[in-house]
């Protein structure tokens, strides 16, 4: 098995030269930079991770905990997320808690043991602030600002605005806005501080119901949305919290013989590949997920770096006009 001085006695450079490469330290040529990479390749030499991790107190790592690995929303924001760390040097591991506290404990212990250099939360199953050693930095995204160095966050407040504003605009009289979980705060929400606001200003007759975890956790929202549509058979219009959740109103709608958008409207929220892969395709609030996530990779290194950031991110929304309006 090749040995770093190896690799410093086939790139024609010393071993110190070899080290700083692997740890991207200091100003290296981009011709001695191939060279060593040359060198590694030719004699097939991996990076003890580990042993690296030990020596810096940190690794290249950063642990990223999501509730829902399947979910659209985290399936797109995972890749972002990876992409941005890549640009950096860094890898990620990722962790599904099913928004289960045990799990998360379990990862956040697994991240402390691995030095990872900090942590991305998605996840808002739990308050885990008094589990998280304090010399790791924690970025979390769309969750409660609870615990961790900085939040980042879209304005949810804005979406709600935008959707409960253009199916107004649409003709729309009755509106249902399907919103978050039960009994869990989170920044989402305020999505339906905004619906509510425009209609009661318009009044405009509104409701409001919230899911089940299961609805979450399992995707399935037929149920729900059936029972919405045949207890109030005048709604005209609704804002889904989510793509998800809009694309499924379709399929309901269509079993009703509910047409959209001549009888009903819909308005979804993220902007993810449902959303103009669906049939028709679905007006949306465009959350920048994208962005969001380059914002809490920075934000990380930042700490990482002992760079002060702000303790709180928020990226504007725009409205997406599709076929269901």
């Amino acid at each position: 098995m090749a040995t770093l001085k190896d690799v410093a006695a086939k790139s024609g450079v010393t071993v110190t030269t070899v080290s700083r490469v692997l740890n991207n330290r200091g100003y290296i040529s981009e011709e001695t930079r191939e060279k060593v990479y040359a060198a590694m390749k030719e004699l097939n030499y991996q990076p003890n991770e580990i042993a690296r991790s030990l020596s810096k107190q940190k690794s290249n790592s950063i642990g990223i905990i999501v509730p829902h690995i399947e979910h659209p929303y985290f399936a797109k924001l995972i890749g972002c997320l990876e992409r941005e760390a890549a640009k950096r040097d860094y890898k990620i591991m990722l962790c599904n808690s099913h928004a289960k506290f045990e799990k998360e404990i379990d990862y956040l212990e697994m991240f402390q043991s691995h030095r990872v250099a900090g942590i991305i939360l998605c996840s808002s199953s739990v308050d885990i602030g008094k589990f998280i050693s304090l010399n790791i930095p924690v970025v979390s995204i769309e969750r409660p600002v609870d615990v961790g160095t900085t939040s980042v966050e879209c304005d949810n407040y804005l979406g709600g605005v935008l959707a409960a504003e253009h199916l107004i605009a649409c003709g729309c009289k009755n509106l249902v806005h399907i919103s978050g979980i039960e009994n869990e705060a989170m920044p989402a929400d305020a999505r339906c501080q905004g619906f509510v606001k425009v209609c009661e200003e318009r009044q405009i007759s509104h409701w409001e119901v919230e899911c089940k975890e299961d609805n979450y956790l399992y995707m399935e929202y037929h149920a729900l949305i059936e029972q919405i549509l045949t207890k109030n058979p005048e709604v005209d219009g609704i804002f889904a919290s989510s793509d998800l959740i809009a694309a499924q109103v379709i399929q309901v709608a269509s079993k009703m013989n509910r047409l959209v958008p001549k009888d009903l409207r819909i308005v979804g929220f993220d902007d993810v590949n449902i959303a103009s892969l669906a049939c028709p395709a679905i007006t949306t609030i465009h959350q920048p997920i994208k962005e969001m996530a380059k914002e809490a990779i920075e934000c990380l290194i930042k700490c990482v770096d002992d760079t002060m950031v702000p303790s709180r991110i928020q990226l504007p929304v725009s409205l997406v006009k599709r076929e269901t309006t």
